[in-house]
């Protein structure tokens, strides 16, 4: 069992870390994480560390979802794609702050456990796809953000093209020889990108095809 008093803490730390947006904070002390993590791991859930989730999957470390969450929020949050819904945490951070969350998923079983967890606690904004990351939702698009929550070793140029116009593409970039957490932003002419890297990380690989 967790108290709030341990959620608290974890924010302090964030803060601490560089995290200053407030509604971020917001979203991640409402949002239980300890819900997303098998029983066995949620005395853990709330110390800033990733954890695994099966499937070779993790959930990702509370500072990197606060970071890359704070990364491309913008002041009118819309419409997000999120590459990678995993166990649902941070589609859960994203729907608490955006109008409509698209998520895509590359691992059905883990797409259905999440579509189960994020409907028991209520949220009714997110829209799921089984479906190849690196394709990203073109039938949708744009989208005025993206968040990419696996690494290509190059940014995939269909979710660039997926980008309105001011649109942020938050994205983990690099191979076993170092990642970077990139933010692109596309220009208000439509036409290419501002890059900027954000910070060091390391996340697991972003595969093609479906499992």
């Amino acid at each position: 069992m967790t108290s709030m008093r341990t959620r608290e803490r974890l924010l302090d730390r964030l803060r601490a870390k560089g995290i200053d947006d407030e509604r971020v904070l917001e979203a991640m002390r409402l949002v239980p994480r300890h819900l997303f993590v098998d029983e066995a791991l949620a005395s853990r859930s709330y110390e800033d560390i990733p954890l695994p989730i099966g499937r070779g999957q993790t959930i990702s470390q509370p500072l990197i979802v606060a970071m890359m969450t704070q990364a491309v929020l913008r002041d009118t949050p819309s419409r997000i794609l999120e590459i990678g819904t995993g166990c649902g945490y941070q589609t859960a951070i994203l729907a608490s702050l955006f109008d409509r969350v698209f998520s895509v998923e590359r691992i059905e079983s883990l797409l259905v456990r999440a579509q189960e967890r994020l409907g028991s606690l209520g949220f009714s904004n997110v829209y799921f796809r089984h479906g190849d990351g690196n394709e990203g939702w073109p039938e949708l698009a744009p989208f005025n953000a993206i968040l990419v929550a696996a690494a290509p070793e190059k940014v995939p140029p269909m979710l660039i093209e997926q980008l309105a116009p001011e649109g942020r593409l938050v994205i983990p970039v690099g191979g076993s020889k170092g990642q970077k957490l990139m933010r692109l932003t596309r220009y208000r002419t439509g036409k290419g990108v501002q890059e900027e890297i954000l910070d060091s990380v390391t996340f697991v690989p972003m595969l093609a095809g479906l499992r």
